[in-house]
């Protein structure tokens, strides 16, 4: 049987809400592994939609490794978001120009950086990943959670913060698939174990 083919950006016939997403978007600052999937209840393209305050003048990235599930309405909020907490005020007069355009003089709003979604990630319905979060290999994030901070691989989290909800292993099998790095076998390889990886992770050791 054919293996599917990671260029497709329809990969299921006749259902237009899923797609391969490195093969929907168009924004540079946008980088997704194969075969992470996107799916919406209304529209793909939502998708770039939910990047929010992704401005090219600040250049930040939004990096999604490989095999991914991303639920319906995810967000994620870029630096350009960002005001200043420290000053008097967090208004951000400059933006506005005339008599006001030098208020940010000598000044720069806050960065923290790129936000980077690892491998073999699920990311749940109307989750709102923050800016400059690291969302580590293997990891789950429930459904409406704001993840605020990085979050450690093979761990679910949830909640307003997100906070941890378990470890989905022991930390020596997390140990071990970290070694083992599945998603970057080659794609015949993957094909011959996908019944080991829908199955408990012992059968991969």
């Amino acid at each position: 049987m054919k293996i599917p083919d990671p260029n497709t950006v329809f990969p299921l016939p006749h259902y237009k809400n899923l797609c391969f997403l490195k093969n929907y978007i168009n924004n540079p600052n946008i980088i997704v592994g194969d075969y992470t999937y996107y799916d919406d209840f209304n529209d793909v393209s939502n998708f770039e939609k939910n990047v929010k305050y992704h401005f090219d003048f600040i250049g930040d990235k939004l990096i999604i490794g490989k095999f991914c599930m991303i639920a319906s309405d995810a967000m994620f909020i870029m630096n350009g978001g960002n005001h200043i907490a420290e000053a008097t005020s967090a208004y951000p007069f400059a933006i506005f120009g005339g008599a006001w355009q030098n208020a940010m003089k000598g000044k720069s709003y806050p960065s923290k950086g790129d936000t980077v979604i690892g491998n073999d990630v699920w990311i749940g319905q109307e989750a709102t990943i923050m800016p400059g979060v690291q969302i580590k290999d293997g990891a789950i994030i429930a459904a409406k959670a704001v993840v605020t901070k990085d979050v450690e691989p093979y761990t679910m989290v949830g909640g307003n913060p997100a906070k941890l909800i378990k470890k989905r292993f022991t930390e020596d099998i997390i140990s071990k698939l970290l070694k083992m790095q599945w998603w970057d076998w080659d794609i015949e390889k993957i094909t011959q174990n996908v019944e080991n990886l829908t199955s408990k992770p012992e059968g991969l050791f």
